[in-house]
């Protein structure tokens, strides 16, 4: 996975890199990422100061997130929320058309033969 990270008017630190890093890589197990572009973003004017974009490259459809608030951990760990809920969300989906898929034709039948 290539992950890109942009610090706009926030000084990038070993440790804070690290823990982005961490963090992003929590979601490989659920999700096959191949690219990973994470912005940082301090607003002087803003309130709150702080906003994080996300941007994961799947496979399928990519995956966005972005999240505001008052410190960049609290920002930041809004975003991996709302990135786990869409993947859950995904796998859900995925899930539940596969049973549909495999009840379907039986239900099908069950019309057909009732027409007949």
């Amino acid at each position: 996975m290539k992950l890109t990270l942009q610090h706009l008017s926030i000084r990038s630190t070993n440790a804070l890199d690290s823990w982005i890093e961490k963090q992003i890589f929590s979601l490989q197990p659920t999700l096959r990422i191949d690219e990973a572009n994470v912005r940082l973003v301090r607003q002087l004017e803003a309130s709150p100061a702080y906003r994080v974009h996300v941007h994961l490259v799947t496979p399928g459809p990519d995956v966005f997130a972005e999240g505001n608030d008052h410190t960049l951990q609290a920002a930041f760990t809004k975003v991996m929320t709302q990135l786990r809920n869409k993947i859950t969300g995904r796998t859900a989906k995925r899930v539940n058309r596969i049973k549909s898929q495999l009840s379907a034709p039986t239900a099908k039948t069950r019309g057909i033969r009732a027409a007949l």
